[in-house]
């Protein structure tokens, strides 16, 4: 199946679920960053519009980039085009949220934060596993900070170990943990208690305010930490080696250079 983008209306339209469609691990590939982008122009000037959401087709939300895009050449376009995706949720003029069934890794865990509110499934994980490529999360290294604190956000970077749903909602990160297979309904209920009833007007405005440092920090930052990964990071010999060790199903041989 092709990379694709399909969307759900609910309460009259009011909501919008937009669903990535290549499963089984819907990944984040270039293919689907444009049609998650095309996605967003087709929803753009809703003016009843009071939630969009975010969800994978399937048992699994995202497991991240496709590894076969993550070699140089490549990610000259892959990691910039991805990059301004995420800019663009962070400055969507609505209330967002990403409702995580299964894994939610690498890119896919950082499409989640640039969402206001993060609802899962309690078999939901959610991990940065780039180090195990030799590489690192540019934009989860300046949004997981400040939604987390350092000490958690550095931890995640720097192991690369997936940690459940349970173990984010404590650390202020996931919203709502629902029971396995009732993660829609527990999202229709968010929906009706905490948006419903408020002026589509009113939680544009809000919603825009409430990311202000968030979007300062990654409008200074994001620039120089991309160009640090496609000009420091994936030149490495080591994160060559990681992305072949993968593709080949053995363990890296790191050269630490």
């Amino acid at each position: 199946m092709s990379a694709r983008v399909h969307r759900v209306d609910e309460a009259g339209g009011h909501w919008v679920r937009l669903v990535l469609d290549d499963p089984p691990g819907n990944l984040l590939s270039l293919a689907m960053v444009r049609a998650l982008d095309a996605a967003l122009d087709r929803v753009a000037g809703e003016r009843h519009l009071r939630w969009l959401t975010i969800e994978g087709a399937g048992a699994q939300f995202c497991y991240g980039a496709r590894i076969q895009e993550h070699r140089p050449e490549p990610m000259r376009e892959v990691l910039p085009a991805t990059h301004a995706l995420l800019r663009r949720w962070l400055s969507l003029p609505v209330p967002t949220a990403t409702l995580v069934e299964g894994r939610c890794l690498g890119g896919g865990f950082e499409l989640a934060l640039c969402t206001d509110d993060i609802l899962a499934s309690a078999g939901a994980t959610f991990g940065l596993p780039e180090v195990r490529l030799a590489a690192f999360p540019p934009l989860a290294a300046l949004v997981l900070p400040l939604r987390v604190g350092a000490s958690r956000a550095t931890r995640a970077m720097v192991t690369g170990t997936s940690q459940p749903a349970e173990y984010w909602r404590q650390a202020g990160l996931v919203s709502l943990v629902a029971p396995s297979s009732t993660l829609v309904d527990g999202a229709r209920a968010w929906f009706d208690e905490q948006l419903a009833g408020h002026s589509a007007i009113a939680l544009a405005h809000a919603a825009v305010a409430a990311r202000t440092t968030i979007t300062a920090q990654v409008e200074a930052w994001l620039p120089a930490l991309e160009r640090r990964y496609l000009e420091q990071v994936l030149t490495t010999a080591d994160a060559l080696e990681g992305v072949e060790a993968w593709v080949e199903k053995r363990s890296p041989r790191w050269q630490d250079r």
